[in-house]
């Protein structure tokens, strides 16, 4: 049944049926695009009225359709154009690995698409089924059907997080997220997580069809939306509080060393040639912590292993060498945390690999270390490398080793440097998983190597990184190969930063962490939470929509 578009005659109305084509194919299209404008509002573009645009065209898509196999195909259009265009980066690594062809990328990332729409798809689908706009078209089944979607929403990106081993790359609601000196609507992520802010998205978005069907043929509906977004725009560039800064001084370097010579022995020298001179003490008696990026380092750091490894794959051809010449460039009162690959042996054999961060001291003694736990499928490991490989599916770092999983996160307390959380990379997008909640750090070092990632990739995951700073009330220090490094306060504020393709070092305090948020004590709870109740007011609403019937 199509919404009666007669009882609501107002010219708003009229502008917004516009955008749903008449034809069943048509409409799909149109939900691709949505996807792709929806898309917009990420990073580098960051244009996050255009992600608004694309949910209310979507909804408008959604509420005439006559069938849910029609919803789940619209939401299922929008996800291919969403994802398609936001994890273009991903295609980029292709050029990074000889043994896959590059333009095997692009497809990669439609089949990863074609996967992950699943989600809206799901999302929409249950959102539906709950207000019936089919069955009864009018203000209060769109409205309750904004509102289920809303709460739908946050659970099916809880879910993309975790199944599969999760992919939580770009969750809707970081198109929310303000500028370096803005949190934006990010705020209220210590109370509802960021997949709680995917859900207010949804719900601002249904805000101008809610106001066109309940205030037909009055002007209250364009005033409405213009005082939304008025009041959003405001929030949207709100100023950053002041800066708290703590006790600990610390040294960020960022090499701007590229993708090619990252895995190529020639270059390990010349690399740590770059960290060596951006790392040097000012004064030599500051107490600091110098912070590398990941992949950064050519040696070997631990003692154990067979020699012929040290001599085939490192510069120094000696660990102990290695660690107290990193000793030397941070000085006798400094504390490196560097990025490296620890091996896992059975017996003179190298059976796996570890993506580790290594803390040492002045003397070049080994204080701590910490290995990724959650590994980037296709990336750090092949799954099913007994069928992939044969067929020429390598993975794409280079090198034969698959990587293992460490722990999970955990605190390392360095007494006077501070207690450090670390984070490699990829892992620092998974909301809820940054931080041992039973031993609470006062920053979070997240090293990374963006450099397989094109333009849009570091962004993104400077982003994220943000969105983890807001909701564990934690500053999150980044230390990249090639970009985008930064200081990120515990507001989640851009403090200083090193942008793509640049060399440089950053100094000062480490921000101070605020008391523990929230949803540093809660968790996903709290979102869930959020989409209970998003549920059932959009239940009630039908319910009181039905007895009116």
């Amino acid at each position: 049944m199509a919404m009666q578009s007669d009882r609501y005659a107002s010219p708003f109305f009229r502008t917004l049926a516009l955008a749903v084509p008449p034809r069943p194919g048509a409409r799909a299209l149109a939900a691709i695009a949505a996807g792709a404008l929806a898309a917009c509002g990420f990073q580098p573009l960051a244009l996050w009225p255009l992600t608004l645009i694309a949910i209310a065209w979507l909804i408008e898509l959604a509420v005439r359709a006559r069938t849910g196999r029609q919803v789940f195909l619209l939401g299922w259009c929008f996800g291919l154009g969403h994802f398609t265009l936001g994890n273009n980066w991903i295609a980029t690594a292709f050029t990074y690995q000889a043994n896959m062809p590059a333009w095997l990328g692009m497809i990669a990332v439609v089949l990863l698409a074609l996967y992950l729409a699943l989600f809206p798809a799901v999302a929409m689908l249950a959102g539906w089924l709950v207000a019936r706009p089919d069955r009864h078209p009018d203000g209060r089944s769109f409205a309750a059907f904004a509102i289920a979607l809303g709460a739908t929403w946050i659970v099916t990106e809880w879910v993309r997080a975790w199944l599969f081993t999760g992919f939580a790359w770009n969750p809707l609601g970081i198109a929310l997220l303000g500028g370096f000196e803005s949190r934006g609507l990010a705020v209220l992520t210590p109370w509802i997580g960021t997949y709680g802010l995917s859900g207010v998205l949804v719900l601002l978005s249904g805000v101008p069809g809610m106001m066109a069907r309940l205030s037909a043929g009055k002007v209250l509906a364009p005033i409405g939306v213009a005082v939304l977004a008025a009041g959003l725009g405001l929030a949207m560039h709100a100023p950053a509080p002041p800066q708290r800064e703590g006790a600990v001084r610390y040294t960020l370097v960022q090499p701007d060393v590229r993708q090619e010579f990252i895995d190529d022995p020639r270059y390990f020298e010349r690399n740590f040639q770059r960290l060596a001179l951006l790392s040097l003490p000012r004064n030599r008696g500051d107490r600091r912590v110098v912070f590398w990026p990941e992949s950064g380092l050519g040696d070997f750091l631990r003692d154990g292993y067979p020699s012929y490894l040290y001599r085939i794959y490192t510069y120094a051809s000696d660990p102990v060498i290695a660690r107290q010449r990193l000793g030397r460039v941070v000085g006798p009162y400094g504390l490196l945390m560097t990025g490296a690959v620890d091996l896992v042996m059975d017996g003179d054999e190298e059976k796996a690999a570890r993506n580790s961060v290594t803390a040492i001291d002045g003397s070049g003694a080994i204080l701590a270390g910490y290995s990724k736990a959650h590994l980037v499928p296709y990336g750090e490991y092949l799954p099913m490398r007994w069928l992939l490989e044969p067929i020429g599916l390598s993975r794409l770092v280079a090198g034969q080793l698959d990587f293992v999983p460490g722990p999970g996160a955990r605190t390392i307390d360095f007494g006077a440097y501070g207690k450090a959380g670390v984070q490699i990379c990829y892992e620092i997008i998974f909301s809820g998983q940054v931080v041992d909640p039973a031993n609470r750090p006062d920053y979070i070092f997240n090293p990374s190597n963006d450099g397989w990632f094109g333009a849009w990739g570091p962004p993104q995951h400077l982003a994220q990184a943000r969105l983890r700073a807001i909701e564990e009330g934690l500053p999150v220090l980044r230390s990249t190969t090639t970009g985008i490094s930064a200081v990120i306060d515990a507001d989640g504020i851009v403090r200083a930063f090193v942008p793509r393709h640049r060399a440089g070092r950053l100094d000062g305090m480490i921000p101070q962490a605020h008391a523990p948020t929230l949803f540093a004590r809660l968790g996903n709870v709290l979102p869930l939470a959020l989409a209970a109740l998003l549920m059932a007011v959009a239940l009630c609403v039908v319910a009181l929509g039905r007895r009116r019937v």
